[in-house]
């Protein structure tokens, strides 16, 4: 059965058009599902992986709207509210938005920290229909008289669980008070901790709910592996990685920004051109080694967590986790970064002794346990052993005669309560 096309959706003419020119033919599966509802003015939540579409999700919907009002936005007014945890991928969804929109009449605009906030400033003043936010600089446009959210008619709130991770809840909470109480209100989270089913709950009309739920929580065309070894030798496998996978561009994730900083320039001082990228760098400075990045002029980003949903860059062929993350749900965000659109990718975890209770949280959200790559010469045995006994305390199921015995029990009580 083939798929539906963009076509068979109710959307403008001229995105239609764009949508063909670009070679968007086929609706992601939560493309589907959100366009409707969100055309008919419902209220949405929304749970799905990142990588699946969602800023086209929300984003032709509320172009579609703009075209057919057809008109500017007032002096003052902000018509359509996206709030997004990072600068980054603020950057990101307001270039899907000019994308998406490149037929339409409409004023986008970013706010977010980093930069001077006079350019801000000034294209507030005159009216924009579509704002992408960060909450911290648009809390402070807010407390100065700058920013007026008294007219916006639809609040999109984008990777909320992030913003729960960076702790921006309070913020959003206090932005929402600025809002109309008629307002249309779309919420995106690639999970939904209890957190944020409250906070959806708050800000949120009797939504339509869509969960989409991947074949696998990995790509398909993913190789990742983990490699044992003792802290002390993780630089040194980390180049031999980075030399093995010249060719290709690499994405290595590390857990502080300090250690970012001075992984990046250790790897350049041994030869490997790299950068980093964090949330100490201004914001100028983030888009340069984004851009480099991009180009292929540095071959290797080091990053930390911030990137992982913010960077959408094509051909990384490797991701390398030199530290394990803190949060297992970031694993799928940082893997997510290669082997997309189909093309094919490898993700190696460095994992020491310290880190075998975060590699065991990372197994256990996957459901699986990540296979041992030996092609190293490394290799920490006692690190290896380290993770085999976790396995097997963690291991502490009963023998197949006491799971006999359950089953036997759990059956009887669901027959007496029936």
């Amino acid at each position: 059965m083939t798929s539906p096309s963009f076509q068979e959706l109710p959307l403008a003419p001229c995105l239609q058009k764009t949508l063909e020119q670009k070679g968007y033919h086929h609706p992601s599966p939560v493309q589907l599902e959100s366009i409707p509802p969100i055309l008919n003015g419902e209220d949405l939540l929304a749970v799905a992986q990142t990588g699946t579409g969602k800023t086209a999700s929300f984003a032709l919907p509320i172009l579609h709207r703009l075209h057919c009002e057809n008109r500017k936005a007032y002096p003052g007014e902000v018509r359509n509210l996206v709030l997004t945890p990072t600068r980054e991928l603020a950057v990101q969804i307001a270039a899907s938005f000019r994308v998406y929109g490149a037929q339409i009449r409409f004023r986008c605009a970013l706010v977010h920290g980093g930069v001077s906030q006079k350019p801000q400033e000034q294209k507030l003043r005159n009216g924009v229909d579509v704002l992408v936010a960060c909450p911290g600089r648009l809390l402070d446009l807010l407390r100065q008289g700058i920013a007026d959210l008294s007219e916006v008619q639809c609040l999109v709130l984008d990777e909320a669980d992030r913003m729960l991770d960076m702790g921006f809840l309070p913020e959003v909470r206090k932005i929402a008070k600025h809002l109309p109480a008629q307002r249309q209100g779309l919420l995106f989270s690639a999970t939904m901790p209890p957190a944020i089913a409250e906070l959806a709950q708050s800000l949120l009309d009797q939504p339509r709910e869509i969960r989409i739920t991947p074949e696998r929580k990995t790509a398909d065309r993913l190789q990742h592996s983990v490699r044992f070894l003792d802290r002390s030798h993780k630089f040194t496998a980390l180049t031999g990685l980075l030399l093995q996978n010249h060719t290709d561009r690499c994405l290595v994730f590390s857990k502080t920004k300090h250690g970012t900083g001075r992984l990046a320039e250790r790897l350049s001082k041994a030869g490997i051109q790299s950068e980093a990228i964090h949330g100490n760098k201004s914001q100028s400075a983030r888009q340069k080694s984004l851009e480099r990045f991009r180009s292929g002029k540095v071959p290797v980003l080091v990053a930390t967590d911030v990137a992982a949903r913010g960077i959408d860059v094509k051909d990384i062929g490797l991701v390398v986790n030199f530290d394990l993350p803190m949060e297992a749900e970031n694993y799928v965000h940082r893997i997510g970064r290669t082997a997309r659109a189909g093309a094919s990718g490898k993700a190696v975890s460095l994992c020491s002794r310290e880190e075998i209770s975060l590699l065991q949280d990372v197994e256990r959200a996957l459901g699986a346990d990540l296979p041992e790559d030996f092609a190293h010469e490394h290799r920490c045995e006692q690190t290896a052993r380290a993770r085999k006994k976790t396995r097997a305390s963690k291991d502490t199921r009963p023998n197949r005669q006491s799971r006999r015995s359950s089953r036997g029990r759990t059956q009887g009580t669901r027959t007496k309560r029936r």
